[in-house]
């Protein structure tokens, strides 16, 4: 038989290296010929756009620089798949393509809103009796999917971001005047990737002084007398909020996706603003905003590493005939860290989402506990050996042509 692997929703560093993942194991079974690759995710499928990757990808040379280039090489999409008892039509078009392709396994490689075309395609060849496997492969830097213990792209948007607000503690320390620092972070209704800011104290850092998730309960009056109270203590104050927190109507765009998620971002400046005019110090927002998720320079190498082995067990799992199933990390020790990868119920992930655990959030629900420190450390470990050209990072690109 042949296979077919898409990339879904936002990128990151680290799904590239699930597709890696993906490619080299079906290369070890005699049982998968071809290795199809569907442009813009299930997009590519519905519209019969699939390139055989065996032409692109030649040798290990390509294969380790695709591990550490960030985005999704395939392209990505935001497709929200109907109910196929509601419009079929759509359904049938993806059929005819695996069926020309004489494709028997499907991997789609991306988060909750992926979970769900994962359990709605799986669900449909299994009514109309078509035997074709279905698997996902899990990819998030917001870390909300349940059932896995983490998400691949996590660890590295963690590092990233820790890594970041460490400079930029460095940077705000160097004045003799007052100030406070507000570092926007991704993550839609799930604090897990500001949260992780906080690593920092793992360090001996104080900062972030302040750090705020949409799990505890916020008010702008309780903001400013958190940020009066850390000034008092601090010459810089340095606040990480999450870019999910509810703010005032006319913040953010109000715009939203396919999927009915609403584009975010805004509360950094608007806390800045209101820093500005209630206290008056020197402030300012930075909202890190897309680099958090594509900056494979400063990638971890457990989260590359990972992310790579959960594309290989999708592959494993079909070739022993489950479907309708994503690909999960059961952590079995914090220390020595250690995970195994275990096979779950698209149906139990799909359009759900895990929530930082209170025991996590400080009492006051502005700021990041101790417990936490165990659960962020070892995703964020050890580093690559980034490819350079001319003292830039190499990346694996295809030609424009090609995903046309």
């Amino acid at each position: 038989m042949n296979i077919a692997v898409a990339q879904s929703g936002g990128p990151t560093c680290a799904i590239n290296a699930s597709l890696v993942g993906v490619f080299s194991e079906a290369l070890k079974e005699p049982k998968i010929d071809a290795i199809f690759g569907s442009v813009n995710g299930i997009e590519g499928m519905i519209e019969n756009h699939l390139i055989d990757l065996k032409t692109f990808i030649n040798t290990n040379d390509d294969m380790e620089l695709l591990r550490q280039t960030p985005s999704t090489v395939l392209g990505s999409c935001r497709y929200k798949l109907p109910d196929y008892k509601e419009d079929e039509d759509v359904y049938k078009k993806i059929v005819k393509t695996m069926k020309q392709r004489r494709i028997g396994a499907f991997f789609y490689i991306g988060g909750n809103d992926s979970m769900d075309t994962v359990d709605k395609l799986s669900s449909y060849f299994a009514e109309k009796k078509i035997d074709i496997k279905v698997i996902g492969i899990p990819k998030t830097i917001d870390n909300d999917l349940c059932v896995t213990d983490h998400t691949p792209g996590f660890g590295s948007a963690a590092k990233y971001v820790a890594a970041t607000m460490h400079e930029i503690v460095r940077d705000s320390s160097v004045y003799s005047i007052p100030s406070v620092t507000i570092v926007e972070v991704m993550g839609r209704h799930a604090g897990w990737l500001t949260a992780s800011s906080a690593v920092l104290h793992a360090l001996g850092e104080s900062a972030p002084h302040l750090v705020y998730v949409p799990e505890a309960e916020f008010s702008l009056d309780k903001f400013m007398n958190d940020v009066r109270s850390q000034m008092a203590k601090h010459k810089a104050v340095i606040v990480a909020v999450s870019e999910g927190m509810e703010v005032p109507d006319g913040v953010q765009s109000g715009v939203v996706d396919n999927f009915g998620h609403k584009y975010l971002s805004g509360i950094g400046k608007y806390l800045e603003e209101q820093v500005r005019e209630q206290i008056g110090c020197k402030v300012r927002s930075i909202e890190l905003n897309v680099m958090q998720r594509c900056s494979s320079h400063l990638c971890s190498r457990t989260d590359i590493d990972e992310s790579e082995a959960v594309g290989a067990a999708g592959v494993r799992c079909a070739l022993e005939g489950k479907t309708g199933k994503m690909m999960a990390f059961r952590r079995v020790k914090d220390m020595p860290y250690t995970v195994v990868i275990e096979a779950a119920d698209a149906s139990k992930i799909a359009n759900k989402e895990k929530f930082l655990p209170r025991e996590y959030i400080n009492a006051e629900g502005n700021n990041i506990t101790d417990a936490a420190m165990n659960y962020f450390l070892p995703l964020i470990q050890g580093e690559l050996n980034i490819r350079m050209n001319m003292g830039i990072p190499m990346h694996f690109t295809l030609q424009e042509s090609v995903l046309k």
